[in-house]
């Protein structure tokens, strides 16, 4: 079982960057797709980039090519996601979710933190 905590959200102007956090804990940190999930108010939730703690990997939806970059500190038991060039749509609930799988399509994101919002004003 893997228990999520998301940190690093806030308040910026758009052009700026913010670095979220997903910090796990459990036994089995390695060998899950960790993705990163955003939903805005009336919208449906979206992915944003997913990290495959075994190995590194890294996946990213179109949204965020460029701009977004996922990391992991693997002593830390924590993903990061990166963003820069934030922009007024990317305001948004931010989630991250583990399924003990490669990443993929049609996961079974079991394990989901609460959520840190980040908010994008012009």
């Amino acid at each position: 079982q893997v228990q999520l905590v998301e940190s690093g959200g806030g308040s910026v102007l758009a052009g700026g960057s913010l670095r979220l956090s997903c910090a796990a804990s459990g036994d089995t940190y390695n060998s899950n797709c960790i993705q990163w999930f955003r939903q805005a108010p009336g919208k449906e939730r979206e992915g944003v980039g997913a990290i495959y703690t075994g190995d590194g990997s890294t996946y990213y939806a179109e949204l965020a090519k460029g701009r977004f970059t996922i990391s992991q500190d693997t002593a830390k038991k924590t993903v990061y996601l990166q963003m820069n060039s934030l922009k007024p749509e990317d305001t948004a609930m931010y989630y991250c979710a583990a399924a003990p799988e490669e990443c993929g399509t049609d996961l079974d994101y079991r394990y989901w933190g609460q959520g840190t919002q980040v908010t994008v004003s012009s």
